[in-house]
């Protein structure tokens, strides 16, 4: 996926991290041994062949001069914080971090190398698979993420804080600092920034049932996983997460917008229950919030066509529809 975020180097500079990282005895030479992962969708992510052979994977976070969402910055500390969380606390399949270097000597921006995945990746051979084949793995994903949520916070809100004892309070901010983004670049979303406001205020008394912060991956989709045999292989990209409600996951929206597919194999695996009125009501409030960023973000991206902006446009109003708004 192309977006502006993307802060790619020259090889010498890739020859320099990895110096430094794996010493010079594993400096690659010759041509062909640097590969750019092209799935993804804010950081660049190359997959670097070592002298040795060794196979890598360096992440480098967007440039400074390249204006991000505010939930975006400092993503990826953010995800080193989660791997190691996610890692001590839970038997998920991470990445171990290789090396890590936020001093900004070799380039403008942090990043680090991890090993390279062996495995498919489930968001793109998810067309190929037969139903039950993806079931079970929606299903492997479910029980995955649930011990992800078992992990507990010291309070809502970003990982390295501040925390915050009200959830109410910390999502409505969250959904403040989108709309200010999407403001501040004159995006337009459909409706008036001012009645999305008002939406989320008559509902915010739902979030008051959340009284204990989770670790919340948010980001958690199919093209974050990575498959082998019939089993979940390693779990990537984990630079959204945040104390907050386990509701708040990926993998609960279909639950309420149709065009995310059919959730019924993942909430078997997370074991979740029907859900009960007042969640149907904070889960929509989520759904408003992940398709404003899926709008306002193509701004920031700088995307090349229209693609995300013509799916997401419609799917704000039917998440405003769910909430009681409708066009006149």
């Amino acid at each position: 996926m192309e977006s502006i975020t993307k802060n790619r180097q020259s090889p010498e500079v890739l020859r320099a991290m990895v110096e430094r990282a794996y010493g010079a005895e594993q400096v690659p030479t010759g041509e062909g041994w640097a590969s750019e992962l092209g799935h993804g969708w804010f950081n660049v992510a190359y997959r670097i062949r070592l002298r040795n052979g060794a196979d890598v994977v360096l992440k480098i976070a967007p440039p400074p001069q390249v204006e991000v969402m505010t939930y975006e910055r400092g993503a990826m500390s953010i995800e080193l914080k989660t791997l190691e969380l996610i890692r001590t606390q839970t038997s998920v399949a991470v990445p171990d971090v290789h090396y890590a270097d936020q001093s900004h000597e070799l380039c403008d921006a942090d990043y680090f190398f991890m090993p390279y995945i062996d495995a498919d990746n489930l968001g793109i051979i998810s067309s190929e698979l037969r139903a039950a084949e993806r079931d079970a793995y929606m299903e492997q994903l479910g029980a995955a993420n649930r011990e992800i949520n078992s992990i507990r916070g010291p309070g809502f809100g970003p990982l390295a804080g501040p925390h915050d004892p009200s959830w109410r309070r910390v999502f409505t901010d969250i959904v403040e600092d989108v709309l200010v983004n999407g403001e501040r670049r004159g995006v337009d979303i459909g409706w008036e920034y001012d009645t999305v406001r008002a939406v989320v205020a008559e509902h915010a008394d739902s979030l008051d049932e959340v009284s204990e912060p989770r670790l919340v991956e948010w980001d958690l989709w199919d093209s974050n996983v990575m498959v082998r045999d019939g089993k979940i292989a390693c779990i990537i990209d984990h630079e959204r997460a945040f104390w907050g409600d386990p509701l708040m996951e990926a993998n609960f929206t279909g639950t309420q917008l149709s065009a995310f597919g059919d959730p019924t194999a993942f909430l078997r695996g997370y074991g979740h229950p029907q859900l009960t009125e007042t969640e149907q009501v904070r889960r929509r409030l989520y759904c408003l919030h992940l398709m404003l960023i899926m709008v306002i973000e193509t701004v920031y991206r700088g995307h090349t066509d229209t693609k995300q902006y013509d799916f997401a446009r419609p799917v704000l109003d039917e998440a405003m529809a769910l909430l009681g708004r409708t066009r006149q």
